[in-house]
This record gives structure tokens, C-alpha cells and sequence, in this order.
């Protein structure tokens, strides 16, 4: 039989091209990925999450057959509600990501409060964004330091409005999710982790940064390998 499709979500920030190291260790793998509305160059085109939903949605239904999404970190909020009516989502692994209930927003599970790294703006023109402090040390602490450089040198903007909106569907309610936790984590704290793994069917461990798809992209690999082969 042959594998399901593979479809990559970025997180917040993040753009494909963050996951290329990831991409090249899954050779023999019809992998897609999605560009979020909610990041980009420009402050004054941003989308937010619901638009996020919208082009995950419409990725997945541009694929023929079974797909597994993977969603990093703030991915998972648009995925899971963009998935609730996909009929050919086998299944969403959340990695490193916020697997969200319904009602609940990135800002309402992190208590209210943003994290002390990110950097508040807003444009007349454009609404409020977010920037990263100190993104090397956030997100790509165990990475090697010109990946790292490059990869922070390549984030965008991002949607303050996408951390307020709440979900109003709920995929993995219905669909299989796996939780992969990233033990060496200090954008999501791993015990936070712990707590939204409670929702997966089953957790796995990275004993990683937030970013293994850049410090150990062939060890995720083969996590991720593994689920496209699980019934």
C-alpha cells in the first residue's frame, strides 16, 4: 500500500522554507507544505487565523488521497480547525504545537498574558504584529549556529489578531493526533506540552529545542515516517 501524503504546517513566524532540512530527509514521500496568511513581510497584508484555516483547508483538498498534516507550534490552532470536515485527513501529528479545544485562542491557554519574547507593534496602517526577541535563543537553541542565524533572519511578521481567535471546530475530536513533545523547548514550555498532549492519542519525545525540524530533522523524520504507516 502505498504511504499517505504529508503536509507540513509552519507555525507562527515560519515559512515552508524553514522546514527544507526536514523536507530533504523525506525522500520517497509526497510531502506538501502551506504558507500561513497570518506571517509574512508585510505588516499590512496579514491574515489571521481564521484564513490560516482556510488555506490549510484548501491545501488538503488540493491533495488526492489520504494526507497526515504535522503542525508546529502555533500551526496546530488553524489545523485543528481547519481538519474537523476533511474527510481525507488520516490523521494530525501536533509538534511541539498548541492542540486547542474549542473556545480556546493561543493567548486565552497561555493564561492571557503574551510571552515575554514577543514584541508588541502596531501600525495605523496595518494593525498589531508581532515580532520575536531574541528569536536563536526561543525557538533554535540546540541548532547549529549559522542554521540558526539564517532561520532567524527569515521569520516574518506576524498577526497579533490570529493569538486572539478562538476555535470553533475541533478536528481531533474526531480525527486520530499524535503529540510529539519537544523536551528542551523554551518557546512552549514542555510541561505546557504535557498538557496539551492529554488530548492526542498517543505522545512521543524530541529531546530537542522547538525547532527539530532544523537541529534534528532526521530523527523527526523518522518519527514522522512511522506515522504515515500506523493503520
Amino acid at each position: 500500500m502505498p504511504l499517505p501524503s504529508l503536509l507540513l504546517v509552519p507555525g507562527a513566524w515560519h515559512k515552508p522554507e524553514h522546514l527544507q532540512l526536514l523536507i530533504d530527509d523525506l525522500s520517497g514521500i509526497d510531502v506538501h507544505t502551506v504558507t500561513l496568511t497570518s506571517s509574512g513581510e508585510d505588516p499590512k497584508t496579514l491574515g489571521d487565523m481564521y484564513s490560516d484555516a482556510a488555506a490549510i483547508k484548501s491545501a488538503v483538498e488540493a491533495i488526492e488521497g489520504p494526507v497526515v498534516v504535522v503542525a508546529h507550534s502555533y500551526g496546530g490552532i488553524p489545523a485543528t480547525q481547519a481538519l474537523a470536515d476533511t474527510p481525507n485527513v488520516k490523521s494530525i501529528v501536533y509538534l511541539a504545537a498548541f492542540q486547542l479545544d474549542a473556545g480556546d485562542s493561543l493567548l486565552s491557554s497561555v493564561g492571557g498574558s503574551s510571552a515575554p519574547w514577543w514584541e508588541f507593534h502596531r501600525q495605523e496602517d496595518a494593525g498589531d504584529f508581532l515580532t520575536v526577541t531574541g528569536p536563536v535563543d526561543v525557538f533554535y537553541g540546540d541548532v547549529n549556529e549559522i542554521v540558526a542565524e539564517k532561520a532567524a533572519a527569515a521569520l516574518g511578521y506576524q498577526s497579533y489578531a490570529a493569538t486572539t481567535q478562538e476555535l470553533t471546530a475541533v478536528a481531533w475530536h474526531t480525527i486520530p493526533s499524535t503529540y510529539i513533545i519537544c523536551e528542551a523547548d523554551k518557546a512552549i514550555p514542555p510541561f505546557v506540552q504535557e498538557l496539551f498532549s492529554r488530548r492526542a492519542n498517543r505522545t512521543l519525545r524530541l529531546d530537542s529545542s522547538h525547532s527539530p525540524f532544523l537541529s534534528r530533522p532526521a530523527e523527526l523524520a523518522r518519527l514522522i515516517r512511522h506515522e504515515l504507516t500506523l493503520p
